[in-house]
This record gives C-alpha cells, sequence and structure tokens, in this order.
C-alpha cells in the first residue's frame, strides 16, 4: 500500500518495524482471571491487532511483586503461569503483524496493605496516596533489593513469552515515587539530589538488560510534569528525560503530564468530555524535540484529524488512541480504507476508566461489543432471511437496534413519539460540558440512514398501527418517563430532574434536590439549579452522593458546584412535603434513626429514576408468539432467541433499554446488540 498519510507510515523502533504510527497504551481493562490473560484479554486485544493497529500495548501495569498487589485486576507478572498466557495472546497479534508489549511496575503506595498477601505498601516516604489511603512502609534496602530482582524476573518472563518490549511504569507508582520530592524522604543514596532520588530506576534498568540484553525493547511511561508545587516541575521533568536517553537503557519515552494521587489530578491527565482534547500533546512534543527518542503520547486524543497532526507536525513517533480504540476497534482498518466517517467516535465518557476505578471491569459506554469479543460482534453479519423489523422508540437502544438489524439486512421501520432521534440523551446534551453525548445518537443516526432504516417522527404509535404493519419482529424501546411518586401523598408538590434539565420549570429560590438514583441526572440538575438558586441543598439517603457517577465524571461537577452555594447532606431520606404560606416544609427521615428534621424551601426536586413507558408493549404481548417473553441463557451466551409459547402469534415481541427497567446507556445498547445481532 502505498500512501501520504503520516499515520499510515511506518516507524522502526531500533529492530522492531511498526507498520503506522497507531498504538494502544497499556490500559488495565480488568479483564484478567485469577491474574492472568486468558481467552477473554487475548480476544481483546486481537480484535485490535485484526483492524490494523500496529502495536498493543498490555496492561496497565503488570505487578512484578507480591507486595505491590492488584487494585485493578491486573496481571500477575510475578508469577511464572503467566508466560503461556502472554505467549498465546503475543502469537494470535503477531499474525496480524502487530507488536506487543506490556506494562510493568510496581505499584508502590499506589494500592492497599489489605489486598493480596496482606503485605505491608512501600514507598519511598510513610505519605499516603489519597486515592487508595494506604498508609506506606518507609521502604527499606532490603525491600529495594528484592523489588529489583523482580523487576529484572518479570521482564525476563517477558522476554520468554516473546513478547516485542516492556514499558515501566513510573507516573504515580514506585519508580517515580522516588523520583519527586513530594513522595521521597529517604536519605543518600536513594534520596535528596536528582541523581539519588532516579538511582533506583537505573539500578532496575541495569538488572532487566543483564537478563533480556540490548536487543529486548525498553521504554518508560512517566511524568515530566507533576504540575504540582514542591514535585517534579517542567525542568527537572526535562532533565529525567534527557538523563533517561543519557543512560543508553531506554529506547523510548511515553510521555505523561500530570499527577494521579487524587481522583481531580488523575481526571487532568486523563481528561473526559467537556474537557480539553489532547492536552499534553504540545508538551510530549516538547520532551521529543529536547531528547530525540521515539516519543509516545496518549491523553485524550479521540479523533483521527488529532492524531494525524502530532504525526504530521513531528510532535510524537506513536499516537496514542487507548479510549478511542475501545470504542471502534477497527479505526486503522478504516482510515486505510477511507471510511474514516464510520468511526465509531469515543465520546469522553470515560464509562471505561470509571468502571475499573471502582473495582469493575472495562466497558466502553456506547460499544458493547468491547471486552465481549468472544461472544459479541464487532462486525455485523447478514442473516440468512430479511425480515420485517418495526422498533418503537429513536433512543440509545432502539437506535443500536436498528442498525444492528439494518446491517444485519432487515426491512426496518421506527416509530419515534418526539420529533427528533435521542431520548434522554438529548436531556444529557443540553448540558455544554456533556454535549459529546449526542455522537453516540448522531453517529447511528448516520449508520441507520446509509443502511436504509425508515424512520417515522412524531408518531406516537399504538398497537393497530404496529399490527396492520404484520411484522415479523417488535422490538419496543420506548424508555420511561421520570419517577416522582414516592411519597404517601403531595406528590403534586415535587418536580422531578427533567423538568429542571429541559427547562419546562422554571428554577426557585430555595431548592432541596432529594436524589436517591445518585447517577448523572441528579448532579446534571444541580448544575442548572445552582446557576440560578440562592441556595440549593442536595440531599441522598445513601452515606455517600452520586455513587453512580463515579470517581472520574465527578470531578467536572464538583469543580463546578464547589464555587456556588450547593451544600450536600447524606443519610437523609424525603419523608413528607407539604404547603406552608407560599414555601414547602419538607420533612427528613433516615434508615439510620428516627429523627425529627425540616426544611423549609421554594421547591423540591426529585431525582428518582424513571418508570418504563410500556403500555405498547402490554397491548402487543397478547399478540405476539413468545409472549414477551426472553431466554435468559441464550441472551446471556449470545444465541438466537427460540421461544413460541403462542402458537397462534404472528411476531416476535421483545422490549430493552428503559423500557424494561431505569438503567444506563449502556445497558439499553448492550440490551440491543446481543438480542438483534441474531435476528
Amino acid at each position: 500500500m502505498t500512501t501520504n498519510d503520516p499515520l499510515l507510515q511506518p516507524f522502526y523502533l531500533k529492530h522492531l518495524r511498526l507498520k503506522n504510527r497507531i498504538i494502544t497504551t497499556s490500559h488495565e481493562p480488568a479483564y484478567p482471571e485469577d491474574g492472568m490473560p486468558k481467552e477473554r484479554y487475548r480476544a481483546y486485544h486481537e480484535e485490535r491487532a485484526k483492524a490494523g493497529v500496529a502495536l498493543t500495548m498490555t496492561a496497565g501495569s503488570a505487578t512484578v511483586s507480591r507486595d505491590s498487589p492488584p487494585v485493578f485486576n491486573n496481571v500477575l507478572a510475578y508469577k511464572d503461569e503467566v508466560v503461556p498466557w502472554l505467549k498465546a495472546l503475543t502469537d494470535s497479534c503477531h499474525e496480524h503483524d502487530c507488536k506487543v508489549m506490556i506494562q510493568l511496575t510496581h505499584l508502590g503506595r499506589r494500592t492497599g496493605w489489605s489486598k493480596g498477601d496482606w503485605l505491608p505498601v512501600v514507598s519511598p516516604s510513610h505519605r499516603r496516596e489519597a486515592s487508595h489511603r494506604a498508609f506506606p512502609k518507609q521502604i527499606e534496602d532490603w525491600d529495594i533489593e528484592r523489588i529489583i530482582t523482580d523487576y529484572a524476573d518479570a521482564a525476563e518472563r517477558m522476554q520468554v513469552a516473546g513478547l516485542d518490549g516492556i514499558e515501566l511504569q513510573a507516573y504515580g507508582h514506585l519508580m517515580d515515587q522516588f523520583w519527586s520530592p513530594l513522595t521521597n524522604t529517604l536519605d543518600n543514596p536513594f534520596g535528596g539530589s536528582l541523581e539519588n532520588r532516579m538511582r533506583f530506576s537505573f539500578d532496575v534498568l541495569s538488572a532487566i538488560r543483564k537478563r533480556v540484553g540490548n536487543g529486548f525493547i525498553v521504554g518508560v511511561r512517566y511524568t515530566a510534569d507533576e504540575i504540582t508545587q514542591g514535585g517534579i516541575s517542567v525542568e527537572e521533568g526535562l532533565e529525567i528525560s534527557k538523563r533517561l536517553k543519557a543512560s543508553g537503557q531506554v529506547d523510548f519515552l511515553n510521555v505523561i503530564r500530570g499527577r494521579i494521587d487524587t481522583d481531580p489530578a488523575l481526571t487532568d491527565v486523563i481528561p473526559v468530555m467537556g474537557m480539553k482534547n489532547a492536552p499534553h500533546l504540545d508538551f510530549a512534543g516538547q520532551v521529543r524535540a529536547a531528547t530525540g527518542l521515539p516519543t509516545f503520547h496518549a491523553s485524550r486524543i479521540p479523533d483521527v484529524a488529532t492524531a494525524r497532526h502530532a504525526i504530521a507536525n513531528g510532535l510524537l513517533d506513536m499516537v496514542g488512541m487507548t479510549r478511542a480504540h475501545m470504542a471502534d476497534p477497527h479505526i486503522v482498518k478504516k482510515i486505510i480504507a477511507k471510511q474514516e466517517q464510520d468511526i465509531r467516535p469515543c465520546v469522553g465518557a470515560t464509562y471505561c476508566l470509571d468502571r475499573i476505578y471502582q473495582g469493575g471491569e472495562a466497558l466502553c459506554i456506547h460499544n458493547a461489543a468491547t471486552g465481549r469479543e468472544l461472544t459479541m460482534p464487532h462486525d455485523i453479519s447478514k442473516a440468512a432471511k430479511s425480515r420485517s423489523i418495526v422498533i418503537i422508540g429513536a433512543g440509545p437502544a432502539g437506535l443500536e437496534a436498528a442498525r444492528v438489524a439494518a446491517l444485519r439486512g432487515h426491512r426496518v421501520t421506527v416509530f419515534e413519539a418526539a420529533s427528533d432521534a435521542g431520548g434522554q440523551v438529548g436531556l444529557i446534551a443540553l448540558n455544554k460540558r456533556r454535549k459529546e453525548m449526542q455522537s453516540i445518537i448522531d453517529w447511528r443516526m448516520e449508520q441507520c440512514t446509509r443502511a436504509g432504516v425508515e424512520f417515522k417522527f412524531n408518531c406516537w404509535v399504538e398497537a393497530d398501527v404496529v399490527l396492520g404493519l404484520n411484522p415479523d419482529v417488535v422490538i419496543v424501546a420506548t424508555g420511561g418517563l421520570p419517577d416522582v411518586d414516592i411519597l404517601a401523598q403531595n406528590n403534586h408538590l415535587l418536580v422531578s430532574s427533567w423538568d429542571i434539565i429541559s427547562g419546562a420549570v422554571a428554577v426557585k429560590e430555595n431548592v432541596l434536590l432529594y436524589d436517591d438514583a445518585g447517577d448523572h441526572v441528579a448532579l446534571q440538575a444541580a448544575e442548572v439549579i445552582s446557576k440560578k438558586a440562592a441556595h440549593l441543598e442536595v440531599m441522598t439517603p445513601d452515606r455517600t452522593f452520586a455513587s453512580e457517577v463515579m470517581a472520574m465524571n465527578l470531578v467536572p461537577y464538583m469543580r463546578e458546584l464547589q464555587d456556588r452555594s450547593v451544600i450536600f447532606s447524606v443519610t437523609y431520606r424525603l419523608a413528607a412535603v407539604s404547603a406552608i404560606e407560599g414555601k414547602l416544609k419538607a420533612e427528613l427521615g433516615s434508615d439510620y434513626t428516627a429523627v425529627n428534621k425540616h426544611r423549609i424551601v421554594d421547591q423540591v426536586v426529585v431525582n428518582h429514576g424513571t418508570i418504563p413507558l410500556d403500555d405498547v408493549y402490554f397491548d402487543l404481548k397478547p399478540h405476539s408468539s413468545n409472549l414477551g417473553a426472553v431466554d435468559y441463557q441464550q441472551l446471556r451466551v449470545g444465541q438466537p432467541q427460540t421461544v413460541v409459547s403462542n402458537s397462534s402469534g404472528k411476531f416476535q415481541l421483545y422490549r430493552i433499554g428503559d423500557a424494561v427497567s431505569a438503567r444506563n446507556i449502556h445497558a439499553a445498547i448492550y440490551d440491543a446488540l446481543r438480542l438483534v445481532k441474531d435476528l
């Protein structure tokens, strides 16, 4: 292939030929089983390899020592049994001319002593990391000696497994805990001067080189500026970069800027939606210019245009598009085919990372096949026979069902009561910071239109209309409506968070926002209220507020709300509301003990999830062949639905998304994909 596209030019990293300039940088999707990268882990990386990525970097990070217990279900690089699993992964990627590396680390203080073998956390100081909360033991000489050996052992295992190289993690983990004056209070020879603070890293590199030789590729992913008073400065970071090069032991640099020891700091390193794209790209270019070493970088580079700019202008040698490849693993294939318009966009929702940091597995908010490659397809195959499919509702669930059904070759008609597609996503996108969520809808509308889906907007469809079309399959994706029926009486005095977000109800002076759903809707309503109200109290019966929003996505909300007259109250329930002299009296209860408290406010806003809008489903149910039933075992393992419980029924009937129960966008899209992929 001959092309002038900067992204498709090969790059030589020592002896290693990388066929293009796009990589997925090291990240831990939390798919290991018993610390091993088994079939699911392999399939995840192989999907990206098949689609043309030049280098897939596994693990984020694989731990080299037992006293670095995994906090994100990391790969356990200190076990010999990891070798055959990594060899299988590497061999499968190599079949597609995709190179494979792994990131190795000792987490230092960025973990917990009550995990794994209950060994003390170690660090060059006793200073606790806020995120993981463990007070570390200050590292001793014998700790240093054994950890250096652990690094070398792990590197040798990776070489035996056939990997093309390794990357050492040095931001927020043990290696740069030595580097930073904020986390190193040791005396000589490992504390004090920069030379001493880098000694541990160079001792590790020397030990690794003795094991794997000079031909095996070794790089470092590190912070070259902590952007924190007293931490590693730009000047010191550039000096660190130059010393890494001067050592002759480092083959590439993977540049990070910032710290990751608190949720806000982490979010500045890995920005979420509403934050600037590629905020550290120019800085990475500055490091490349100063060192001349091959330079990698990834930090919210979600689109091909930005990636192309990074390579064309010499800012990077290899550009990381990691979250972008979770949204669409076929980016490179689509670039080559000149189908960039078909790339499923990363919207920066960071559902992937937020799930990891709460102990879950990485999932893309709007690609339900990511991480499920063993059961869910990224490419939709044609059905043996074309069928007539009617879908009611054009929110994310309905549009995903329509997209997949159309790609299967079916004749698809979508009815939508509103004038536009989107459902609840339309409300989300009213927030300027979250407007990128609209791409979830826009991309699907483009795909559906191209595939020939027929849309009927401004159409409140009823059962007789559907029956008149003689469909083979009907999918109800009508979503839900806000549930404010939470009190024994006087629910008419309440307004919903949707009312506030949409502007259907004006914000009053003194507002109580009662949230027992804990999702984005409450905080989005809080932003609207806080801009207009003199006082806002956000109250929840839970022990934490906004429990479903998760760490990184909470950051921009708090940056908005903490500058305004907003307070948060936990562990109180809204027990009753009554009207008193033009005001509202909100009486409070608690799950913990009897309380006798109240608030006098102008407005009570409730966020209590949604109730399914399911009338048309129940009207259609008796006419269907399956009476709406779903075989959950078939659904779970990705097999076609075969339920027939009504022999006189003329069509299969299903409902998905919030038309079943209040959940989230990912659940709605997953409902649609795993049901429709086999229709």
